[in-house]
C-alpha cells in the first residue's frame, strides 16, 4: 500500500464534516418532523458510511506519518494519546455503519427494528463524536502545541525552516516580555541569519536594537541603509514607525515629532493613532 500520510490533514477533514453531520442527521431522523424530513435517514446513511470509510483511511495516513513525527523529542506520548483516539474513533463508527447496512436491509419490511436500529446507531454515533471530538482536539495540539508534521506534508526543507523562524519569533517576544533583553537580542540576530535577505527579519532585528541593547543610534543608522520603494506604504511606514521609536528613545524627540508628522500626511488615514503619539511625546 503506497504511504499516504501526506494525506493525513485533508483526508481528517473529511472525517469530521462527514461523521458530525451525519450523526445530527441520525438523530434528525428519530424525530417525527413530518414527510418533508424524511430525507435525514438516507442522508444519515450515506453521510455515516462515507466518514466511517473516510476515517480508516485517516487512521492509515496517520500511521503513515507518525514516524517523521515521533522522531521529535517529547512529542511520542502526544502523538499515541491522538492516534488511539482515532483509532477508537474508527472502530466505534466501524460499529455504526455495522448497523447502518442493517437497518438498509431490514428497512421497509420490519418497521419497529428499522426504528430501534435508528436509535441505537444514534446513540453509538453519540459517543464516536465524543471520541472523535477527543482525536481532533489532540491532532490540535500536535499541530500548535508541539509543531509536530512540519515538513510531513510535502517534504519540502522549507517548511521546516518556517516552523524554526516562528519558534524564534515567539521565543523572542517571550523574552522580552519577561524582561529577558539579552536573550532577546541573540534570537532576534538568529533570526536574521536564517533570513538573511528578508526586510522583516532586518526591521526585527532593528526593533531589538532599540528595545533590547538600547542601541537607538545604530538602529538608526540601519534604518538609514534600507531602501524603500514609494509604492510600498507598508514598509514606509514601518521604517518610519521604528525611527520614531529610535529617535524618542535617542531623546531626539524633535527629529521624532517631525518624522510624524510627515508620516501623517503620508497616511492621513491613520491621523488619529499619530496624533495620539505627538501628544504622549509633548
Amino acid at each position: 500500500m503506497p504511504d499516504i500520510g501526506s494525506l493525513h490533514p485533508q483526508v481528517v477533514h473529511f472525517v469530521v464534516a462527514l461523521l458530525i453531520v451525519g450523526v445530527i442527521a441520525r438523530i434528525v431522523s428519530l424525530i417525527p418532523l413530518g414527510p418533508r424530513w424524511s430525507f435525514a435517514n438516507g442522508m444519515a446513511a450515506t453521510l455515516l458510511l462515507l466518514g466511517t470509510g473516510a476515517a480508516v483511511v485517516a487512521v492509515q495516513s496517520g500511521l503513515d506519518a507518525h514516524e517523521k513525527v515521533e522522531s521529535i523529542p517529547g512529542v511520542r506520548q502526544a502523538v499515541n494519546v491522538h492516534e488511539d483516539y482515532g483509532k477508537d474513533t474508527r472502530n466505534i463508527f466501524l460499529v455504526v455503519s455495522a448497523i447502518e447496512i442493517a437497518l438498509l436491509i431490514v428497512a421497509g419490511r420490519k418497521p419497529g427494528v428499522a426504528k430501534g436500529l435508528r436509535a441505537l446507531s444514534a446513540v453509538v454515533g453519540i459517543i464516536g463524536g465524543v471520541y472523535l471530538y477527543e482525536a481532533g482536539d489532540h491532532g490540535g495540539d500536535l499541530v500548535y502545541s508541539y509543531g509536530a508534521g512540519v515538513g510531513v506534508r510535502s517534504g519540502d526543507t522549507a517548511d521546516v525552516r518556517r516552523v524554526l523562524v516562528a519558534g524564534l519569533y515567539d521565543n523572542l517576544q517571550a523574552a522580552r516580555k519577561a524582561g529577558r533583553h539579552d536573550e532577546a537580542a541573540r534570537l532576534a540576530d538568529q533570526l536574521q541569519s536564517i533570513m538573511p535577505g528578508d526586510t522583516s527579519a532586518l526591521l526585527l532585528r532593528i526593533q531589538s536594537m532599540v528595545r533590547d541593547r538600547k542601541d537607538s543610534r545604530g538602529a538608526l543608522a540601519a534604518l538609514d541603509s534600507i531602501p524603500v520603494s514609494p509604492n510600498n506604504s507598508r514598509l514606509r511606514f514601518q521604517k518610519a514607525m521604528l525611527q520614531v521609536e529610535a529617535l524618542d528613545s535617542a531623546g531626539m524627540r524633535d527629529s521624532a515629532r517631525a518624522v510624524l508628522t510627515a508620516l501623517k500626511k503620508d497616511v492621513p488615514q491613520l491621523g488619529g493613532r499619530i496624533d495620539q503619539m505627538l501628544q504622549q511625546m509633548h
